[in-house]
């Protein structure tokens, strides 16, 4: 009894046990054909309609089918990303597909600023080569080489050229360069690069050596135009903060084209000429000082928590470079600017012993990252916008020559000097300065200015410097005009023997 009820469980369990396996062989064969009737069936469909495809192309479609990239995240529109952007606060970066960028992968982050990715994200920390940034980085330098050497040979200022050799190839011309952030970001360099370079030509030495008409007289042309623009800003119904920064921007003039054709007519050691120069050069220190103000103009002034003196340095070409970043580091923490960090830095420079050499092994670097970012400001200058505003353009750079004209001369007239040099100067300083360029990249970062007379400064500054060549012929010209010959008396010989040791002086620090 005892046994055949054991020979009945174990006859129980071995047929359950058999059962189990038959099902589990069943359901794995099944499971088999069911994936190769699809796969099969989507070769047969993805084939179906191409019959002249090869094999190879026919496994493609099929295993882009069956291993489709579901596990990675979607990215949103670019019609709807500024919704989105609140709806996903913990995502720090969004991807989509550029359709006119040949299937490139773009990145978007909280700022809507769009990175072009030329290579797709991968699932290994491998080291990749942005060719799409390397690709746009070569077009633009191509171009502003072509641009400056051609303005060059024209005699007109290369900065010129660059600018133009950049609204060619932007969004606005060929469209050879369609996302900008990336060149943007690097050309960025120039801009600290240029306001390093010029901390580190800072002397007070000279500027005491240039006179009162420099200095006095460089900060009041100064006042002045923020004075007429702020209050012409206010009675516009415009924002006082810009109106102040315009001024600010129209009171640049451009030290390297100026003192350039001040050299090539042998004019630069005449009393007209010193004055000049000496009123550029406290220009130059003064575009520190503006940077520190737009910050509070832009209404994101940080806190200075203290402040910061060195004495003479004594460091290694690397280590002064580091100092640089370092200090650009400071000022962008301290709620002020990049730009304000680099050119106390540079400031701090120039009176160790390593200033002049810090300066040779930096100007290479300069002007190749100069170039890049005045060609990354000629790519936002659209040929259209220009051109559909011409008389708009026109009429404003004949207007900013005419008042800096008329300013400057007042201003210098009121130190004693007769209305010749007065006027030589006034129109020697009639157009906007190349650093006007970066106050004016600054004041777009902190939003204080924007759309169209963001582009309307561009224009002009840019037509500004086209017309410098004319003016330095007219001068001769107007001066030797025989009705206007009774405005303009020389100098006397008691006027020149007293200002004679101030132009000697400044040749001295020179």
């Amino acid at each position: 009894m005892a046994k055949s009820q054991i020979g009945g469980a174990f006859r129980f369990w071995f047929c359950l046990f058999t059962i189990l396996i038959y099902a589990r062989i069943s359901s794995s064969v099944r499971s088999d054909k069911e994936i190769r009737e699809r796969f099969y069936g989507n070769l047969l469909n993805s084939t179906a309609p191409e019959s002249n495809d090869t094999i190879a192309k026919m496994f493609d479609r099929v295993l882009e089918k069956e291993f489709s990239e579901n596990d990675q995240p979607e990215g949103p529109d670019a019609s709807s990303f500024n919704n989105s952007v609140a709806d996903q606060q913990l995502q720090d970066v969004f991807s989509l597909e550029n359709e006119d960028s040949d299937d490139m992968t773009t990145l978007i982050d909280k700022k809507d600023n769009v990175f072009v990715m030329s290579n797709k994200k991968s699932k290994f920390p491998i080291l990749q080569v942005d060719l799409r940034l390397i690709s746009d980085l070569v077009v633009v330098i191509v171009s502003a080489a072509i641009g400056g050497i051609l303005f060059s040979c024209l005699g007109q200022p290369v900065i010129v050229g660059y600018l133009l050799a950049g609204s060619i190839i932007g969004p606005g011309g060929l469209k050879f360069i369609s996302e900008m952030v990336q060149v943007e970001t690097v050309a960025q360099f120039g801009v600290v690069f240029l306001l390093f370079a010029l901390g580190l030509e800072f002397s007070l030495t000279k500027l005491k050596a240039v006179g009162p008409v420099a200095v006095i007289g460089g900060l009041l042309q100064i006042i002045t135009f923020m004075f007429l623009c702020g209050v012409t800003a206010m009675l516009c119904g415009a924002k006082l903060s810009e109106g102040v920064f315009v001024g600010s921007f129209l009171s640049m003039s451009s030290t390297a084209v100026v003192i350039k054709f001040l050299v090539e007519r042998n004019t630069n050691n005449s009393l007209p000429g010193q004055v000049t120069i000496g009123t550029l050069i406290f220009q130059d220190c003064a575009v520190g000082l503006l940077f520190a103000l737009l910050p509070v103009l832009g209404g994101t002034s940080g806190l200075l928590q203290g402040m910061i003196s060195m004495g003479k340095l004594q460091m290694s070409s690397i280590s002064l470079l580091l100092w640089h970043f370092a200090y650009c580091q400071l000022g962008d923490k301290l709620g002020l600017s990049l730009e304000l960090g680099s050119f106390v830095a540079g400031v701090m420079i120039s009176t160790t012993d390593f200033a002049q050499h810090t300066l040779d092994q930096v100007e290479p670097i300069r002007n190749l990252f100069a170039a890049l970012f005045l060609s990354s400001i000629g790519m936002l200058i659209h040929v259209h916008f220009l051109w559909s505003h011409v008389d708009i353009l026109l009429a404003s750079v004949i207007l900013v020559i005419v008042i800096k004209t008329a300013v400057v001369t007042i201003v210098t007239k009121a130190f004693r000097y007769s209305i010749k040099t007065s006027f030589i100067v006034g129109i020697s300083l009639a157009q906007i300065g190349e650093f006007a360029f970066v106050l004016l990249s600054r004041a777009s970062n902190l939003h204080l200015i924007e759309g169209k007379m963001y582009l309307l400064l561009l224009g002009t500054t840019a037509f500004s410097l086209v017309t410098t060549p004319l003016l330095f012929k007219l001068i001769p010209a107007v001066l030797n005009l025989g009705v206007l010959m009774h405005w303009f008396p020389s100098e006397s010989n008691i006027q020149i023997e007293e200002k004679a040791s101030m132009i000697d002086s400044f040749n001295r620090m020179l």
